[in-house]
């Protein structure tokens, strides 16, 4: 069983409401996305992996927000410091590339709050030619949310 086909498996298992979207190669920015979806960049959302010391977490971001304040997600953590997680270590933790990260993830998670403005957000399913349309209450229930960006 690949990726795409774990992820699915895993969605039906929690009978969560999901599209997958296929397209030819990966989508590499928020603009890109938006652009090729027909959907605001809000609703574009990159997953992506922090490192506190020895500890990770996935963050989860609406695209319009531009660049993400670490020390402020650092602060709801309850940590000095977050910096983002380098390649390798996203593919040893998550098992996706950089760019391709699925929005179901086993890491603890921050979620922005924004995302809750859409219906439906779009992100990565962990392969590049594909992307998961889901609702955002979906994508709480997916994931461990220990944090809500405002």
């Amino acid at each position: 069983m690949n990726q795409l086909e774990q992820l699915e498996h895993q969605l039906q298992e929690k009978g969560v409401k999901y599209e997958i979207i296929k397209h030819e190669g990966p989508i590499k920015t928020a603009q890109e996305g938006a652009a090729f979806l027909g959907i605001e960049i809000g609703q574009t959302a990159p997953a992506l992996v922090l490192r506190a010391g020895n500890e990770y977490f996935a963050m989860i971001v609406s695209g319009d927000r531009g660049r993400v304040n670490l020390a402020d997600a650092a602060a709801l953590l309850g940590h000095d410091s977050l910096k983002m997680a380098s390649p390798k270590q996203v593919l040893q933790l998550t098992g996706y590339e950089v760019g391709s990260v699925s929005l179901m993830l086993p890491l603890p998670c921050i979620l922005d709050r924004r995302l809750f403005r859409y219906p439906f957000i779009y992100g990565g399913t962990g392969e590049p030619g594909s992307t998961l349309k889901i609702s955002p209450q979906a994508l709480e229930q997916l994931n461990e949310v220990v944090a809500y960006l405002d």
